[in-house]
This record gives C-alpha cells, sequence and structure tokens, in this order.
C-alpha cells in the first residue's frame, strides 16, 4: 500500500490535499511578511483558533446526520451566562473552585438541555433541524438579553484567565481543550454504537430505521452533546473575553459551517471526519492571521473565506466529474 493509500485509508481522501494547500498558505504567508512565522504569531493563533474550533465540533455532528445547528453562539452564550451567573452570586472575583464547579456544572447542563430540545423536536415532531435551530436561536437570543438587560456581565475570579490564556508545558490551555475535545469526537464517531448510528442517520434515516438502529434517540443524543460542547466553547469564551455577552462570536457561525465544508463534511449528510476539520481550521486562522499581518483589512478575511467555500464546491465538483468519466472508462 503506498503512503497516499494509507493517508486516504485513515485519515480520509480530503486529508492529502488540505495538508498541500496548508503548506502553500503557510509558505506565501512568510514569504510576505518576516512575522508570520514568528512564535509570536504562532502562540496568537494557537490562543485564537480554540473557540472557533470548539464551535466547528459542535456544527459538525448535526451535519453529519443531515442536519444543522444555527444556535451554536447563543448556546454557548446561554451557557457562559450560567457560568458568570454562578460566579456572582458566589462573589465575583472572590467566588472559590466550588463555584467554578458548580458555574461549569451549570453551564453544560444548559447546552446540553438546548441540544436535548432541538433533537427532541427534529425528532419526534418532524420539523427541520433549520427551523428548529433558528427558532432556539431566536429564543436563546430573546433569553439572553433580557437577563443582561443587553450588556456584559464580567468580574470573575483570577483563576478562570487560565482557561483562556494559560499555557501548559508552551501549549496554550485553549488549544489543550481543544484538542482534547477533538480527540475524543474522533473516538466517538469512529469506535462507538452512536458514532455509527450518526453516520448511518445522515445517509438514510429510513434504511436506518428499518435496520434497527433507535432514530429518535439518536437525533436527540446529537443535538445534546452539541450543546454540551457549545457550553465547552461558551466558557472558553468567557475566560477568554474575561465577560460574558449574548452577541460574542456572532460572526463565527458561518465560518463553522465554511470550516465544515471545506474539511470534506458531506452537507447532505453522512460522510466527513474530524482530522480534515481541524486541518480546515488551521488553514481559515492561518489566512485570518496572515492577511491581518501584511495590513489587509480584517472585513477582507471573510471575503477571502466567502471565495474559498465556492472554490472548494468547485474543484470537489470537478473532481467528482473526473472521477466519474474515470469509471465509465474503466
Amino acid at each position: 500500500m503506498s503512503l497516499r493509500e494509507r493517508i486516504h485509508a485513515v485519515a480520509g481522501a480530503e486529508t492529502l490535499p488540505l495538508l498541500i494547500f496548508l503548506g502553500i498558505v503557510f509558505l506565501a504567508f512568510s514569504l510576505a511578511t518576516p512575522l508570520f512565522l514568528t512564535g509570536a504569531n504562532l502562540r496568537s493563533m494557537a490562543f485564537q483558533m480554540p473557540v472557533l474550533g470548539l464551535l466547528t465540533l459542535a456544527m459538525l455532528v448535526p451535519i453529519l446526520s443531515g442536519g444543522l445547528n444555527l444556535a451554536i453562539i447563543y448556546q454557548a452564550n446561554i451557557s457562559g451566562l450560567a457560568l458568570a451567573w454562578t460566579l456572582i452570586q458566589f462573589g465575583g472575583p472572590d467566588a472559590g473552585i466550588g463555584a467554578f464547579i458548580l458555574g461549569v456544572t451549570l453551564a453544560v447542563l444548559a447546552g446540553a438541555l438546548s441540544g436535548a430540545v432541538m433533537g427532541a423536536v427534529v425528532a419526534y415532531v418532524g420539523a427541520h433541524p433549520i427551523l428548529v435551530s433558528l427558532a432556539m436561536m431566536i429564543f436563546l437570543r430573546g433569553l439572553g438579553e433580557f437577563l443582561t438587560r443587553g450588556g456584559d456581565i464580567s468580574g470573575f475570579p483570577e483563576f478562570v484567565n487560565i482557561l483562556g490564556h494559560g499555557s501548559i508545558a508552551g501549549i496554550p490551555v485553549p488549544m489543550i481543550i481543544f484538542i482534547l475535545a477533538a480527540i475524543v469526537w474522533h473516538i466517538m464517531l469512529k469506535r462507538t454504537r452512536h458514532g455509527f448510528s450518526v453516520y448511518m442517520v445522515g445517509s438514510n434515516i429510513k434504511a436506518s430505521e428499518y435496520s434497527g438502529i433507535h432514530t429518535r434517540k439518536t437525533l436527540v443524543t446529537i443535538y445534546a452533546i452539541s450543546g454540551v460542547i457549545c457550553a465547552i466553547a461558551g466558557i472558553v469564551m468567557a475566560a477568554r473575553f474575561n465577560s460574558v455577552r449574548v452577541g460574542h462570536g456572532e460572526a463565527l457561525l458561518l465560518v463553522t459551517v465554511l470550516a465544515c465544508f471545506l474539511g470534506g463534511i458531506d452537507p447532505f449528510g453522512g460522510f466527513g471526519r474530524v482530522l480534515p476539520v481541524a486541518i480546515a481550521l488551521i488553514i481559515l486562522q492561518a489566512l485570518s492571521s496572515g492577511l491581518n499581518l501584511i495590513g489587509a483589512n480584517q472585513h477582507l478575511s471573510t471575503a477571502v473565506w466567502g471565495l474559498f467555500l465556492i472554490g472548494v464546491m468547485a474543484l470537489r465538483w470537478v473532481g467528482l466529474r473526473w472521477r466519474s468519466r474515470q469509471r465509465k472508462g474503466t
């Protein structure tokens, strides 16, 4: 078996092209500015990417199941709000570890509950995931605005900053959290019965029902664990910004979808892996940081990401046509 075939078998056919493109991006920006490959910039990228990465993982599993979760940003923020409210109740800056653990527990419960509600409506009512998650997004946004009066909540204990700004052995704590979450996601999707059910539901939900898979339970679980990872993202965001606001991270919603599609996730569900999505996240972060270093307008990154998605879709279509002709030729 060749090296390319081994990479395809282990990591998927999308991984090698993404690695090549990642190398091109790093080479281009390293030639454009000497600041790109410095330790300070790479460290900055490692602190910035994890929030987007966690939110992308929260989006990934619903897409694999043939759905979508448009509420991920507000699930993250309402979970962060649960943590912030708990810390404020126990003294704010003077709150102890016990209060923090309680706050984290409530945050995870808030994320899981909001996700489970969406999953239950999708599974038992039969409503479309886009409509259900849109309704949840509006509800959580309104609830958050009501609870915060449209403002920020701040004043956390000093140790909370470690989650957002600390390092262990030189590796940023947010990046460690993201790597652990990505590993858990990979194991869940590839090594567990639930992961098998996710792919089956995304491929053909009717066939999954006939094969004995409890599709309703699977859908509820999918959106519940999506909510849990949103809660983790919300906790990291609270630590990064040292405050909680309902609108934090609003611009990241569509970027998570872009990262999933760039990483080879089938928009109709049933196919995709975690590793290519992680590489896609690094590419997007490198593009953003590189454009910023060469003095481009910060909004240009969003435009480049959009063009990037169009290009990926076009290349994927060309690849499918080419493979189809190859099969016909043989």
